[in-house]
């Protein structure tokens, strides 16, 4: 006698019903249940929040923000500055050369407005300023030699002597000499600064779409030699007068010359590539930079010194400079029509429009609700066939070694039912006469029409659909 094949382990065979069920679960489809509600006010919210969002895609995202556009920010820039003007103090005249720092035409340049001059000074000792902290004494044991102090202007001697003026004492100091409190002179610059001309030669480049651009007009060699600034008529002759520069920037000139102050020049390239190259302009703005409002750190002022020799000894004039600083600054972006910003924004405003729905169903389901006949027709509750021991359910709970879910029937047992046993149901379900054959129009939707005040299901009513629905509109 042939020996019996060996049976495969339950537990294999569970296993492959398991991943039968849900491969084929896997390709099944679902589709939402649509509900048409008769409500009229429900209505008007649902129409007027769509309406709300598509204004706002239309007009703000599309309009305002031109988001269906590629966009670059940051634009390639350089920027090369020339000053020319001549003005005078009570000591002599100044001109270019010497009132702009540095020379060289950058984006950032001063211009010397007012000066503190301490003329020949030479290497020595001499006292030390009384502004220096612990630099006054009674005598030398108050001095320590040796000692530097770093906001002091030289080392100490461990001497005390009379100071350049006063009855007081200072401790002396081997520095330059004298130094720069004692002896410096004021000089004003800033009586024509107002007239200096500063012309701003700039170009620019978008790499992403190969634009550039610069903000000199193409035209005949000595149109910048008759021409300055106008917003309206000469928007591409960038030669800027200081005082309408402080000017545009709201700043009192005579105060700024005297203290010092830094302007920025902000030129903006906003430039929509969709249109000509002429519609892509420069525009100027204009705004102090540093905290004026702030006495400890207002103000701008810089020194710097000029040597020479005096009978083979090396001196020097220092000079600490107030004046305006400017900085120009600029940036901008592109735009030019791109169809995947297109696409994604397109997509962005159809799925918001969605909101409206959720908006309703939330007010639907909470707020008019009360007898909860929408509730029913949004819901349904899908049951488990009586035959369905090959479904996935079934089969994950015998792998988890558990007890299979009681199926629960596909239609609510009449009340009257209740507490009958199942073969008497059967049989009261067998002598059921067949139905008769009806219309085979199956409504693509359901027609829910809103429940009326004081008005609600009655104790015997089905809350499924079923062929007693007075109006027929629950069925799918």
């Amino acid at each position: 006698m042939a020996a019996a094949e060996p049976k495969p382990p339950a537990g294999a065979a569970t296993a492959r019903r398991l991943a039968r069920s849900c491969w084929s679960a896997f390709w099944d489809y679902e589709t939402p249940k649509v509900i048409v509600v008769k409500n009229r006010r429900l209505g008007v919210v649902y129409r007027l929040v769509q309406l709300l969002i598509l204004l706002y895609f239309v007009w703000y995202v599309f309009i305002v923000q031109k988001s269906y556009q590629d966009r670059e920010t940051g634009p390639e820039s350089s920027v090369i500055t020339k000053v020319k003007g001549i003005t005078s103090s009570e000591h002599k005249v100044w001109d270019v050369e010497e009132y702009v720092k540095p020379p060289e035409g950058g984006s950032v340049f001063s211009i010397i407005t007012r000066i503190e001059v301490t003329p020949s000074q030479t290497l020595g000792t001499c006292p030390e300023s009384v502004r220096v902290t612990n630099a006054t004494c009674d005598s030398d044991d108050d001095c320590v030699a040796g000692h530097l102090d770093m906001l002091g202007n030289g080392v100490r001697t461990g001497r005390c002597v009379p100071y350049y003026h006063g009855a007081f004492k200072t401790c002396e100091v081997s520095g330059w000499c004298p130094v720069e409190d004692a002896a410096s002179v004021s000089q004003f610059l800033g009586k024509m600064a107002p007239n200096f001309t500063i012309l701003i030669k700039n170009s620019i480049h978008y790499p992403k779409f190969q634009f550039s651009k610069g903000n000199i007009e193409n035209r005949k060699n000595g149109y910048l030699k008759h021409c300055t600034f106008d917003e309206v008529s000469h928007l591409y002759c960038p030669i800027f007068k200081l005082g309408f520069i402080v000017e545009q920037a709201g700043e009192n000139f005579t105060e700024l010359a005297h203290w010092g102050g830094v302007i920025g020049v902000i030129i903006n390239w906003d430039c929509d590539l969709d249109l000509s190259a002429s519609k892509c302009n420069p525009k100027y703005s204009f705004r102090r930079l540093d905290p004026k409002h702030i006495p400890a750190s207002s103000g701008y002022n810089f020194r710097f010194a000029k040597y020479y020799k005096i009978n083979g000894s090396t001196t020097r004039t220092l000079i600490k400079a107030y004046g305006v600083r400017i900085d120009v600054i600029v940036h901008g972006q592109a735009g030019k029509f791109s169809l995947i910003p297109t696409i994604i924004n397109l997509a962005t405003a159809l799925t918001s429009i969605g909101v409206g729905s959720f908006l309703c169903d939330w007010i639907l389901l909470t707020f008019m609700n009360k007898n909860k006949v929408y509730s029913h027709k949004k819901f349904d509750k899908v049951c488990t066939p009586r035959n369905s021991s090959g479904s996935w359910p079934v089969t994950l709970a015998l792998v988890l070694g558990q007890a299979p879910p009681r199926p629960c029937p596909c239609s609510v047992e009449d009340p009257g039912q209740a507490g009958r046993p199942q073969n008497e149901g059967q049989s009261q379900v067998q002598a059921t006469p067949p139905p008769q054959p009806r219309p085979t129009y199956d409504p693509p939707k359901q027609m829910v029409d809103a429940p009326k005040r004081g008005t609600g299901p009655g104790p015997g009513a089905s809350q499924d659909s079923t062929p007693t629905d007075p109006r027929g509109l629950a069925q799918l």
